[in-house]
């Protein structure tokens, strides 16, 4: 899809008391303790995704990912969502909780008043962007459940125009490294993490087993400009695609001057959060990777979009270790992607949904309506 800049669009509750929360409770809200007629009813509760393989990047490492599953019901109809908190984002089971016990949407008569509830959601805090996401995804669930279309036909998107999504390959050994690149066999497109000391032994061992194109993520590993770029040019000889934020978000300067004299595309992660921050980084990266669990949900995801089109930038649509509820939530907004990294529920053991598929590595959308979603536990709210 692309804009001219004549097409830009411009852009620029009361609780019921306080919800007592603990890590290992299993915690159920529903608001204003009962249920009413007419009325949406939101319920939600804490899950811990356990990875197949641990998750490490520059500077950390985890086998698990904290996630808030919700649920909204309205008229006989229930739509999903999920917040997922990997340690960045600032999140955690108790701060989403504190969130959602204070959403209040009884006050709503529908859930097609879509930009009057996420004005208020977003208003309620200023940050809590994967509560507020969960929320968002709800609600677009519900609409397509309700008008029985999945979310890419009220958009108008042809779902064949899906791309490829890449599969993540997370430092480790280089047996394991090997093992891991094997594995992803099916998948046309690897990512790599990068930013620690052994860059390029990391992707000399991939290309001891694969000549795949690969994406490099550096999780703002890399400080110094002039050797980011020396590792850029050896990157662009290895079949590489682009480098995900390969400097620290504080440093603008370094990296617009990366940008410029990179011969590879950049996209900004950590970077940037929500739509008001992509205008001041036109120029500093090429592109923008969009995850919901940062834009707050699909509605600004979709709004982002138009954004970075119309500043002449490049799109990809990511997302963080989730369920197959929120990576099929974002997969309804791919085909308007240049690149699409939505393997997060392939990289957990314990997924609750059945949802997206990706097949011969091709992200592939599925007739049901909303964000595509069937719950394999339907009582995991009760």
């Amino acid at each position: 899809m692309k804009l001219h800049r004549r097409d830009f669009i411009k852009s620029a509750g009361v609780a019921a008391g306080a919800l007592l929360f603990t890590h290992c409770a299993n915690t159920r809200f529903l608001l204003n303790g009962q249920k009413k007629a007419n009325s949406m009813i939101l319920t939600f509760k804490p899950y811990l995704l356990q990875l197949k393989h641990a998750f490490n990047l520059a500077q950390s490492s985890r086998t698990t990912t904290p996630i808030m599953l919700v649920k909204i019901d309205f008229n006989g109809f229930t739509g999903y969502g999920e917040a997922s908190m990997p340690p960045y984002l600032g999140e955690s089971h108790e701060t989403v909780a504190k969130f959602l016990a204070k959403t209040d949407l009884s006050q709503f008569p529908d859930p097609f008043r879509l930009d009057d509830i996420l004005d208020y959601i977003d208003g309620i805090e200023e940050n809590n962007r994967a509560a507020k996401a969960s929320i968002d995804m709800a609600l677009h669930d519900l609409i397509g459940k309700i008008t029985n279309q999945p979310l890419y036909n009220i958009w108008g998107i042809n779902p064949q125009n899906t791309p490829l999504t890449s599969f993540t390959i997370g430092m480790d050994t280089p047996e394991i490294v090997q093992q891991k690149t094997l594995e992803a066999a099916p998948f046309k497109i690897l990512k790599v993490k990068l930013g620690r000391n052994n860059d390029k032994e990391l992707i000399e061992t991939i290309r001891a087993v694969t000549d795949k194109p690969i994406v490099v993520d550096v999780n703002q590993g890399w400080t110094d400009k002039k050797l980011a770029l020396d590792m850029i040019h050896w990157l662009n000889e290895k079949n590489v695609l682009f480098v995900e934020q390969p400097m620290p978000k504080e440093m603008i300067d370094e990296m617009a001057w990366l940008t410029q004299n990179s011969p590879l595309p950049t996209f900004a992660d950590e970077a940037f959060q929500r739509k008001s921050d992509i205008v001041k980084f036109k120029g500093v990266y090429s592109g923008i990777n969009i995850k919901l669990m940062k834009s707050t949900g699909l509605r600004e995801a979709h709004q982002m979009i138009i954004i970075a089109r119309a500043l002449g930038m490049k799109v990809m649509i990511g997302c963080m270790t989730e369920t197959s509820c929120a990576v099929s939530a974002a997969a309804q907004l791919s085909a308007w992607a240049d690149f699409a990294d939505l393997d997060g529920n392939l990289l957990i053991t314990n997924d609750i949904y059945d949802g997206v598929k990706v097949i011969d590595g091709k992200i592939t959308l599925n007739n049901l309506p909303g964000i595509g979603v069937k719950a394999l536990q339907p009582d995991f709210f009760d």
